[in-house]
Parts: C-alpha cells; structure tokens; sequence
C-alpha cells in the first residue's frame, strides 16, 4: 500500500463525518455513578446527567442520549477499569463505542476539573476524531487469561515474599536452630521448616519453627495455586492461539501479556504498527529543524513490552537466525541494547500476524478503494 494511500487513510480516520441530527454521548466513569453529556457534531453541550453503575443506570443513560438525537457514537474514559461494562453493555446494543484517554492536564488546569467537564471533554474528543480507538470487547479466552494472570501475578508476589521472610528468620534463629537451616538451600529450607513441630511455644527456638512452619506452607500453597493457574493458562491460550504459542522463545506467560495487550478483538488494531505502539516497541519520532532521529519509546503496555524482550533473550540464545542477525549487527557498532530494541519491533511484528492474521491492507481496500473485497483479497493472494 501507498504511502498515499495510508496518509488518505489516517486523513478519514481523524476527520469523521456526522450524518444530519446526530449525536455523541461522552462518559466520566467512577465506581458507583457514571457522568454523561450528549454533543452534536460541532462541540456544543447539549445535557448532562448523573446515572448509578447498575443495569436500571444504563439503561437509563442509554435513554437519555437517545432522547436528543440519532447517537452516533459514545466516548467512555476508562473501559478497561470502571467503564468496562457500560462498554460491553452499549456494545451489545449495536451503539459505537470509542475508547477515550484520560483529558490533557494542560486543559484541565485552564478549565477546572469536574465530571461534567470530563463527560463533555470525552464527547468532543469523538467529534473531533481524537479518540478513535476500539476498546477490549472482554467476552472471549483473552479475558479469562486476564483474570488468571491477575491471580497469579499476586501469588507470585506473596510467594517471593514468603521466602525472603522464611530466610531472614533462618539467618536469625536462636544458634541451635540457625546452625540447622541456615545452610539449606531454599527448596530444602521449605521442605524442612514444612515438618517442623514445635509443640508449646515456651522458647524462642519453639516460636521460630512455628513461625517458620507456617511460612514454608504457605509458600507450597501458593506453589499448588501457581501450577494450576499455570495449566489452566495454558490450556486457554493453547485453544485459542496454537500457533502464537508454536512461535520459537512464546511460552504461556508470555504469550498471555501480549494477547492482553490486543485483547479479544485484535482486529481494532488495523495495523502492526499500531500494536508495536501498544507495546512500546515502536521508535518514536524526535526531530527538530536540521537534526533528524528517533528516541526510545517508553509508553505503551510495559508488561507485553517486558514479554517482548523475554521472547528476543530466548531468541538470542536459541535461534539460529537471530544469533546471525545479532552476529552481523554488533559487526557493524551496533550496542546490545540496540540490537535487542531492533528485534523487539521484529518480533511485534511477528507476533501480530499471528494474533491477527487477517492482513490489514484488506481492511484499507474497504476505506480508500471502491473495489469489491473479494477482488481485493484476490489480489493480495496472488502477489
């Protein structure tokens, strides 16, 4: 595709155009109350209303957009936390729903901050082709590994803290104690202060094995809850994206940061560019007058970001064609560092194809072309 042909896209994507009558509705979401206020497609304020985060309240905020007009389209700030189900909720009644990003704080310290004010700002940021994004759908496998990561990213803390607990109180135990378990290794040290049983607790040593004990329990607990929150990822990971988890250095943990990051609607990212930016992955432009370069990235999902450079270690390593690559550019000056920056955006752009293997130029036929889809994917194949 064209250079052309993308500007021409982008140009539509960031101009829509209103049908007559039409209506936008932006959303303030909270826990307990959502703030909403209807624009019409020049910016100007129409209501604004207070609902409750319960079906009776979406339904009724519902109404009260529909009662000024055709909606055209709601803008909700927070559909990945607190407007998650107003999102899922108005998705299913066929209402466009565009995710919307936090106000500029610039404009916030000139004009005040209140939750109509952010309803309102919602709104003109979809009228005015700011806010344009997709959000996470939420109804399919990726959700569910979302909701098991979350479990064992915390029992994972809680396990690393267990054993540093159990440690220090093995480095200061009473002498006869210490002397014991203070040169156990950790899996030793868990086995042993596991069988601990100090009876009455009448002495300091009696008091540092029931302690002791209860912490190495603990950690097998957790190590039980970690390898079945383990299988069950990778059972649904496995029957949704096989071949994501068949790519060389993507294992289960991996695979999950990266799948969350796109959610269960890949297709909202129309471009692997895009979902380089969603990982922080992709340069980002830092030119100015005679001096042209780009700068490091540090935005986007830091946790498929860290998957990224996890898959490229392995890679490294193991893979034969990446070791030639690695080989070739540190020939060149080229620092480590760089070189894996290098294969992060690489690596995007491979895992992409994989979570959403419908191509994009596709989606742009639809856009720039009167061209039927069919001769357009036609084409595509035989390129």
């Amino acid at each position: 595709m064209s250079r052309l042909a993308e500007r021409h896209v982008r140009d539509h994507l960031e101009r829509p155009e209103w049908p007559p009558g039409a209506v936008i509705g932006g959303v303030d979401t909270h826990k307990h109350i959502h703030v909403a206020a209807v624009c019409d497609p020049l910016g100007r304020v129409l209501a604004s209303d207070t609902f409750p985060t319960t079906t009776a309240g979406f339904k009724a905020l519902l109404r009260f957009l529909r009662a000024h007009g055709q909606l055209a389209a709601v803008g909700i700030e927070g559909t990945g936390c607190w407007g998650g189900g107003l999102a899922r909720w108005l998705a299913t009644r066929d209402v466009h729903v565009v995710e919307v990003d936090r106000p500029n704080r610039q404009a916030r310290r000139r004009r005040g901050k209140s939750d109509t004010i952010d309803a309102e700002e919602a709104a003109r940021a979809v009228v005015a082709g700011r806010a344009r994004t997709v959000p996470k759908t939420g109804t399919g496998p990726v959700e569910m590994a979302r909701q098991l990561r979350v479990a064992r990213r915390s029992a994972i803390k809680q396990r690393t803290q267990a054993l540093l607990q159990l440690q220090a109180l093995a480095d200061t135990a009473p002498d006869d104690l210490r002397d014991t378990v203070k040169k156990l290794r950790y899996a030793q040290l868990i086995a042993t202060a596991a069988r601990f049983r100090p009876g009455e607790l009448t002495t300091p040593s009696a008091a540092a094995k029931y302690a002791m004990s209860a912490l190495a329990r603990r950690i097998q607990h957790l190590d039980a809850e970690i390898e079945g929150l383990d299988a069950h990822l990778k059972t649904i990971l496995t029957a949704a994206h096989p071949a994501l988890l068949a790519a060389h250095g993507v294992g289960p943990d991996t695979a999950g940061a990266l799948l969350v990051a796109a959610g269960d609607n890949p297709e909202r990212l129309v471009t692997e560019q895009a979902f380089a930016a969603l990982c922080g992955a992709s340069p980002v432009q830092a030119s100015s007058g005679n001096t042209h370069r780009h700068r490091l990235n540090r935005g986007g999902d830091r946790q498929a970001n860290s998957a990224l450079w996890r898959i490229v270690l392995v890679r490294m390593k193991t893979h034969p064609p990446t070791r030639d690559y690695v080989t070739r550019r540190t020939a060149e000056g080229m620092a480590k560092r760089d070189i894996m920056r290098c294969l992060k955006r690489y690596v995007a752009r491979e895992i992409y194809h994989h979570i959403n293997p419908t191509p994009p130029a596709v989606a742009h036929l639809r856009l720039v072309s009167p061209i039927p889809v069919t001769t357009g994917e036609a084409a595509l194949s035989t390129a």
